[in-house]
C-alpha cells in the first residue's frame, strides 16, 4: 500500500528543486488554457452578436396575406374539362386585402397556447415623408411598443428615445436615422407623413431607429399601431401582420404549418425566412471549436514534452529512490503527482488568465451602426468553457506525465547508477 503523504513529499521537493523545469511547464499549461478561454469567449462572444443582429428583430413566425395568383384558376370549375391538358397565360395575383381577416381571434387563439410566449399584431403601410416640396418614400409599422421592446428587443435599436415614450405620446413617431439625417430632424420636431392614398398627418418625433442596414433605416420608421391605423382611416381591428415568439424557436417550422392549414394564412418561420444566415452561422460556430480544439491539442503535446524532459531529468533520483526500496508503483505515482499538480497549478493560472483577459476585451470601445446600444466588444463567459479549459488541462497533464512515468517505472536502478 502506498504512503502518499511521503509520496506528495518527494513530488513537492522535486517540483522544487527544479523550479525554472517547474515553471516551464506550469506555464505551458497556463498559456494553453488562457488562450482557449480567451479564444472561445471572444468567438462566440462576437458570433452571438451577430446572430442577435438577425434574430432579435425576426418572429419566429410571421403571418400576414400573402399576394399571389389563384392556385386554381377558372377553367378548372369546368368537369368536362378535368382531365384535359389546360394552359393559361399571363395570369395575375388574385383581388385579396392585406388586412388579415378575424386577426384579433386569432391572436387570442395563439396566445393561449403553451409554446406561444406573444403574437404582437402590427399594420404595415407605405408612406411619403415630406420635407417642403420634397416626398421621400418610405415604411411605416404600427405597433405595441412595450411589448416589441419586451420580445424583439426594440430598445436595442434606439439610438435616442425608446419604446416607452412612443406609448405615451399620441401620434409619436419613431424614425429611421437615415430619413432624420437627410431632413435634418431632432427629437421634439414635427414630421407630415402622408399614405399612398391619404391625407397628410403631422407625427411627433419621440426617437431615433438605427438597425445598421443602411437602406433599411433609410426608409423605415415605427408609430403606435392605432396612430397607423387613423393614418389609414381604418378600424380597430385593422391588421396586416401577426408576429409570433415562441418558448422553443424549433417548434417555429410545425406551428406555421399549422397556422397555414388552420387560417388559410401565409405564416412564414424563422428558419425558413433565414436560412442563408443560419448557414453562415454553423460555418462560424464550426471554425470556433475548430482553432479552438487545434489550440488545446498542441497545447497538450507541448505539455507532454516539457514533462517528458522533465521526468528523463530525474533518471538519477528514479534510481535512487529504487534502490532504497520504492516499488515501481511508488515512482509512478511520484511522477503522476508531480505532473497533476503542475496540471492543477497551470489550469487554475489559466482559467484566472483568460478570464482577465477577456474581461479586458470587454472594456475595449467598440461602436457599430448594426448595433447602436452596444460600446464595447462582446464576450461570452459561458461557465461551460471554463470547466472545459480546466478538464482539458488535468486530463493532459495526466496523459503527459502517464507515459513518460510508466516507463519511469520500470527502469533499472542498476544500468543507471552503473552508467554513472
Amino acid at each position: 500500500m502506498m504512503n502518499w503523504p511521503i509520496i506528495l513529499n518527494i513530488a513537492k521537493t522535486h517540483l522544487i528543486t527544479k523550479i525554472k523545469q517547474t515553471s516551464t511547464a506550469a506555464l505551458g499549461v497556463t498559456f494553453g488554457i488562457g488562450s482557449y478561454i480567451t479564444l472561445v469567449c471572444f468567438m462566440t462572444g462576437l458570433n452571438a452578436m451577430l446572430d442577435d443582429l438577425i434574430l432579435n428583430q425576426t418572429p419566429h413566425i410571421h403571418i400576414y396575406n400573402e399576394i399571389e395568383p389563384s392556385k386554381k384558376q377558372p377553367i378548372s370549375l369546368y368537369q368536362e374539362l378535368e382531365n384535359s391538358f389546360n394552359v393559361v397565360h399571363s395570369i395575375k395575383p388574385k383581388l385579396t386585402q392585406k388586412k388579415i381577416h378575424n386577426a384579433l381571434p386569432i391572436i387570442n387563439y395563439l396566445e393561449q397556447q403553451e409554446e406561444v410566449i406573444g403574437a404582437l399584431p402590427q399594420v404595415k403601410t407605405q408612406i411619403f415623408y415630406i420635407a417642403g416640396t420634397i416626398e421621400l418614400g418610405g415604411n411605416i409599422t404600427g405597433i405595441q411598443s412595450l411589448d416589441e421592446a419586451k420580445f424583439f428587443n426594440l430598445n436595442d435599436y434606439l439610438v435616442n428615445g425608446s419604446a416607452k415614450d412612443l406609448e405615451i405620446t399620441e401620434n409619436g413617431i419613431l424614425l429611421g436615422i437615415g430619413i432624420a439625417k437627410k431632413m435634418a430632424l431632432k427629437i421634439g420636431d414635427r414630421i407630415q407623413v402622408k399614405p399612398v392614398t391619404g391625407e397628410v398627418f403631422p407625427l411627433k418625433i419621440v426617437g431615433f431607429y438605427q438597425s445598421g442596414i443602411t437602406d433599411l433605416d433609410n426608409i423605415q420608421s415605427f408609430a403606435n399601431i392605432k396612430t397607423v391605423q387613423r393614418l389609414l382611416g381604418k378600424a380597430n381591428n385593422y391588421i396586416t401582420d401577426i408576429n409570433v415568439k415562441l418558448n422553443d424557436i424549433r417548434l417555429a417550422t410545425p406551428i406555421a404549418q399549422q397556422v397555414e392549414r388552420q387560417f388559410g394564412l401565409k405564416a412564414i418561420d424563422i428558419k425558413t425566412a433565414n436560412a442563408q444566415f443560419e448557414t453562415g452561422t454553423s460555418v462560424r460556430n464550426l471554425i470556433t471549436y475548430a482553432v479552438s480544439i487545434t489550440l488545446l491539442i498542441v497545447a497538450g503535446f507541448g505539455i507532454y514534452n516539457i514533462l517528458n524532459m522533465l521526468i528523463y531529468e530525474k533518471m538519477n533520483d528514479i534510481a535512487i529512490l529504487k534502490a532504497t526500496g520504492f516499488s515501481g508503483k511508488d515512482v509512478q505515482a511520484i511522477f503522476m503527482s508531480q505532473a497533476m499538480i503542475i496540471g492543477l497549478v497551470g489550469g487554475v493560472l489559466g482559467l484566472l488568465i483568460g478570464f482577465g483577459l477577456a474581461q479586458l476585451i470587454s472594456t475595449i470601445p467598440f461602436q457599430t451602426e448594426a448595433l447602436p446600444t452596444i460600446k464595447t466588444y462582446p464576450i461570452n463567459l459561458d461557465p461551460l468553457f471554463f470547466v472545459i479549459g480546466f478538464s482539458f488541462a488535468m486530463l493532459s497533464t495526466f496523459l503527459a506525465g502517464y507515459l513518460p512515468s510508466k516507463k519511469a517505472r520500470k527502469i533499472d536502478p542498476v544500468q543507471i547508477i552503473r552508467g554513472q
